[in-house]
């Protein structure tokens, strides 16, 4: 009997900082699931900070995979749990 390995969860995170205050919290503005984040679906939210959501994914599991800035304020980071 051949068994199907099981895909790995993902999280697209894409995140934005006013840019008025330097000192602000980085917010989700898009998220993007392949699989499933459970039990971390509710701080997936947008206008949710990042910081809160990727805590409760690395607790559960999830590494960060990327974390780029695309512009002074704003960025995207990728998660994985195999």
């Amino acid at each position: 009997m051949v068994s199907i390995p099981k895909q790995p969860d993902v999280v697209f995170i894409y995140w934005e900082k006013n840019p008025l205050r330097p000192r602000s919290h980085r917010r989700i503005k898009k998220v993007c699931v392949v699989g499933t984040a459970f039990p971390c679906r509710s701080s997936l939210h947008l206008g949710n900070t990042l910081l809160h959501a990727k805590q409760c994914l690395l607790r559960h599991g999830f590494v960060v995979v990327c974390h780029r800035h695309s512009t002074s304020v704003s960025g995207f980071t990728v998660l994985e749990r195999r």
